[in-house]
């Protein structure tokens, strides 16, 4: 557990979007940087589905972060210029309240009786800690992935509450091709016999189930041009190989292999489930009655950076194009950078030097 991890309690009861409440629900985050006289510096990040709020090294917490390389002193984040909050997801098992977490009801673990969460429901805790610091209005609201919808969720549902957007490789709805991978995700745990209907624990673990919902996971994040360039068809050593029928042949198979056994148990099952769902129901169509642009019109902020990457799979450059568009008619002014990264949806973990020229200069500008 990071050291620099705060603790915000939320209003209990904390009303879900789809029906059910929370009591004594928190979420967990960080911050760097100080707040300013007129506390008008503030920027909340808001993450992708697996990352804690630990973004960036601390003084509190000097272990490397998930986006070390954006944010900082001197970095395209700049934390001598910028009070950064970084959330941990309401439903998220890094600090948050969640399917793993005790239910004051029961004194059990709530597994499938944690209610059915929304991205909505991520925004308005998000909302309720910025404003319990302080900040009326964000100076900077930045999204990555899933963490891009629930910053238009927060937008839309709290109008006047963020000046300048950053939206990264994210969308304003899941598209069928999103919806069907996590789809299968889900079903490959909920199929491992070791989930046994959301009842498991350390020693009777959906490894399986986990391990290859990982792994489809990292198919996706990456794109079919990096596959080629890292991997071609290189076989595995004979020593490196599995002695079983089938077993792995090729040095991708042992790549996702080690990707999903790092992953496995660092997360919560449950947690999993219920935010991979959360990302499917998400659509910006329904604050425009049943019309996306007309949703993300409802939307207003100042100026906004968009960025897409021309290989992501999963958050096609059009998912870009169309939340542009909207902030636009909207009355935005917007910046569009479509890059062409190789390494498709996780490039804005990995492309740090252009990802920082977009955001970085963007900052920069304000």
């Amino acid at each position: 557990m990071s050291d620099a991890r705060k603790y915000f309690n939320l209003p209990s009861p904390f009303a879900m979007k789809r029906g059910g409440t929370l009591h004594g629900a928190r979420v967990a985050y960080e911050t760097w940087g100080s707040l300013n006289a007129t506390r008008g510096n503030a920027m909340l990040i808001l993450t992708g589905l697996s990352p804690s709020a630990h973004a960036a090294s601390n003084t509190e917490d000097p272990s490397h972060g998930w986006w070390e390389g954006m944010l900082g002193p001197g970095k395209a984040i700049d934390t001598t210029r910028w009070f950064v909050i970084c959330m941990n997801s309401l439903g998220s098992d890094k600090g948050s309240t969640c399917p793993a977490s005790i239910d004051p009801a029961t004194g059990e673990p709530y597994r499938l009786n944690f209610p059915d969460l929304s991205l909505e429901d991520v925004a308005n805790a998000a909302h309720a800690l910025v404003k319990s610091l302080g900040i009326d209005q964000l100076g900077c609201l930045l999204g990555c992935s899933m963490g891009g919808m629930s910053a238009l969720g927060y937008m839309v549902l709290h109008p006047d509450s963020v000046r300048t957007h950053i939206s990264v490789d994210t969308a304003p709805q899941a598209q069928p091709f999103a919806i069907a991978i996590r789809s299968l995700q889900r079903e490959a745990i909920r199929l491992d016999p070791n989930w046994n209907g959301g009842h498991y624990d350390h020693e009777r673990y959906p490894d399986i189930g986990m391990s290859i919902a990982r792994k489809l996971g990292v198919i996706t994040y990456r794109s079919a041009m990096e596959w080629n360039g890292r991997f071609a068809r290189i076989r595995l050593d004979a020593e490196q190989r599995e002695e079983q029928p089938f077993g792995f042949e090729f040095q991708v198979e042992s790549y996702l292999e080690g990707h999903a056994r790092r992953f496995v148990h660092s997360f919560d099952p449950n947690s999993y489930l219920y935010l991979s769902r959360a990302s499917d129901w998400f659509d910006m169509a329904e604050y425009g009655n049943g019309n996306m642009m007309e949703g993300l019109k409802r939307i207003r902020v100042e100026q906004a950076l968009v960025i897409g990457v021309s290989t992501d799979i999963l958050f096609p450059l059009e998912q870009q194009e169309q939340i542009a568009e909207g902030l636009q008619a909207a009355g935005a002014n917007v910046e569009f950078v479509a890059l062409n990264s190789p390494q498709g949806h996780d490039a804005f973990l990995v492309d740090i030097e252009n990802y920082s020229r977009a955001i970085g200069g963007f900052l920069s500008r304000l």
